[in-house]
């Protein structure tokens, strides 16, 4: 097999980043479209070079009447390259491409764990990385959404997910399929503009390309690469202080409270992420940023200043240097 200047590209981009070693045992998810068809030839191509294990696994969510044909094809594709194919159809109906999304890094996520791989291996490209920033944009998201997609992240604690294909476009993918003839399965789901990301997909960054910068996948992607690198930072940043501010009482070990001096002088990102934080482990639902606002609010208000109810009844007071979370009932919420 001669090997192209993407191979070259792919290659290089694994090893600058770390993102497989030798000998390793790779679970490609492969759904039969361009990217993962891509992903699956580079990765198989290269597999001399590292000596991997390779395995193919497909997951069915049976949302098209042509869904099982589609697995049938994507088996074949894993035969005729003498690799292990792995399927997972669902027993239950899924109305959501959150659910869907859930359901299939689960389901991959066992394959590898029962199979023994050490990473499951996703297609996504550059173009999947500037929608999901978008998406996410609209749909309200702080930074943590719009990093959108990391090269890798952990599963569990053994198995990773690794995106290799994150520099590189959708029109990259094609262009590469159709060089080499491979066997593309259309998903006739990507052209149906009632989903969101079809819609961003096929309407919105069109637009974007047409009316304001003929590179903006690469502009966006660009944009979650640096958001992504800053999040780990206040990610880490924020948990470490966290730590100190947080305490449960020597009295009562089920009561937790806030240490509010030692926030007033912390800059904003700060302080909004360990009450985010705080109201993810007290609240019955994720908080929303009035939530967070709130809370925050907090920090600086007047002695005896408390907020109205949260979700579920709880309200938090300022008693002195604490801030204080009291559930409807007038005790303390557990805060871990």
């Amino acid at each position: 097999m001669l090997l192209t200047t993407l191979h070259t590209k792919i290659h290089q981009t694994i090893r600058t980043r770390n993102l497989f070693s030798k000998n390793q045992r790779l679970l490609i998810a492969v759904s039969g479209g361009q990217d993962s068809l891509c992903l699956v030839k580079i990765l198989l191509d290269l597999q001399p070079k590292w000596a991997w294990d390779l395995g193919i696994a497909h997951c069915d969510h049976c949302w098209r009447s042509d869904s099982q044909a589609n697995a049938q094809h994507v088996e074949k594709i894993a035969k005729s390259w003498h690799l292990s194919f792995y399927l997972a159809t669902t027993k239950q109906e899924i109305k959501t491409e959150a659910n869907a999304r859930d359901w299939r890094y689960h389901e991959l996520t066992l394959i590898a764990q029962t199979h023994n791989y050490d990473c499951v291996v996703t297609g996504h490209t550059a173009s999947d990385r500037s929608e999901t920033l978008l998406y996410n944009l609209i749909r309200g998201s702080g930074m943590d959404g719009m990093q959108a997609l990391a090269w890798q992240r952990p599963l569990n604690d053994t198995i990773c997910l690794v995106r290799p294909l994150l520099g590189i476009s959708r029109s990259t993918t094609e262009k590469f399929c159709q060089h080499l003839k491979l066997p593309i399965w259309e998903d006739s789901t990507n052209q149906d503009v009632k989903y969101a990301r079809n819609r961003i997909r096929q309407e919105l960054l069109p637009h974007l390309k047409t009316s304001f910068n003929p590179n903006i996948e690469f502009t966006l992607a660009q944009t979650a690469e640096i958001l992504q690198a800053e999040v780990e930072y206040l990610q880490q940043t924020s948990k470490d202080l966290y730590q100190k501010v947080v305490f449960v009482s020597k009295l009562s070990p089920t009561s937790w409270k806030i240490y509010r001096s030692q926030l007033q002088n912390t800059p904003m990102a700060l302080k909004r992420r360990v009450m985010r934080h705080v109201l993810q482990k007290a609240l019955p639902c994720s908080p929303n940023f009035e939530h967070i606002e709130k809370l925050t609010a907090l920090i600086t208000a007047p002695n005896l200043s408390q907020t109205d109810p949260f979700p579920g009844g709880a309200i938090a007071k300022v008693q002195g240097d604490w801030i204080y979370l009291v559930n409807s009932l007038g005790r303390l919420s557990t805060i871990e």
